[in-house]
């Protein structure tokens, strides 16, 4: 018996790779992982065309109760473990994995798209992107001082850097680009730095890599007055720019 991580990518049900359908179909159990990305597509909408009953799989199934449920299915069974994106993106999901070779489960991948491809909608040539940061829900008294200091050392690589923000999909929060934005201006306050400037250009992103994408390229200030309507939202910082990113992001200044 075999557990399938297979991935979605990031747009609707029909962004699925042809091997990822074929797989699902011999598969008798079959989980979608409902917290670390958001999908447009309901379950309901997901089970008709998979044409397979899926079981909701939130962080406290996949990283603490795995023994109880996805493990033991896939000691028995073929299981497929549907995550957004590409499968092994999220390091939760690295965990799994390793769990179930240690108890001799057979695993295969069949990767997909995610936000680390889709960020080149932008024109942001890939190879030159360094370390990728996160912001996550905090009060002003615990924000980490991680995100900026990786934007920083980016920067002085000139190297770009994908922000992505915090989000709790099974209670609707989803961080926008205003609040994540706030967050580093009060961070880059507290360590008295001036990597982000007043005219410092940066990508704000919503819904990136689908068909309802927003990609607007401004200042802090322009980004936050701006009304991005689509989730998840993201931003970039850009490094030093090659005169073709610099071309390509033109046509999305505000």
């Amino acid at each position: 018996m075999t557990l399938y991580f297979i991935g979605l990518g990031v747009g609707d049900e029909k962004d699925i790779t042809l091997k990822g359908i074929e797989t699902i179909k011999q598969c008798t159990v079959v989980y979608l992982e409902t917290y670390t990305s958001v999908f447009k597509p309901t379950l309901k909408t997901l089970e008709q065309f998979y044409c397979k009953k899926i079981i909701p799989a939130d962080r406290d199934i996949v990283e603490n109760k795995a023994e109880q449920t996805i493990l033991k299915d896939a000691q028995t069974n073929n299981v497929a473990f549907l995550v957004v994106g590409d499968p092994l993106a999220a390091t939760t999901h690295t965990d799994l994995f390793l769990r179930a070779k240690k108890t001799g489960i057979s695993v295969e991948i069949i990767h997909n798209a995610s936000i680390f491809t889709a960020v080149t909608e932008t024109g942001l040539q890939l190879y030159k992107f360094g370390p990728t940061t996160s912001i996550p829900f905090a009060n002003k008294e615990t924000l980490p001082e991680t995100p900026y200091n990786t934007i920083k050392d980016n920067l002085s690589r000139g190297l770009h850097t994908l922000v992505l923000f915090d989000l709790k999909p099974t209670e609707k929060m989803f961080m926008n680009i205003k609040t994540g934005i706030s967050y580093l201006e009060l961070i880059e306050k507290k360590l008295k730095g001036n990597v982000l400037t007043a005219d410092k250009k940066i990508i704000g992103c919503a819904a990136l890599g689908t068909n309802e994408t927003e990609i607007f390229y401004g200042t802090e200030e322009q980004l936050k007055q701006h009304n991005f309507t689509k989730i998840p939202q993201c931003i970039i910082i850009p490094g030093k720019l090659h005169f073709m990113e610099e071309e390509f992001l033109e046509q999305f200044s505000l």
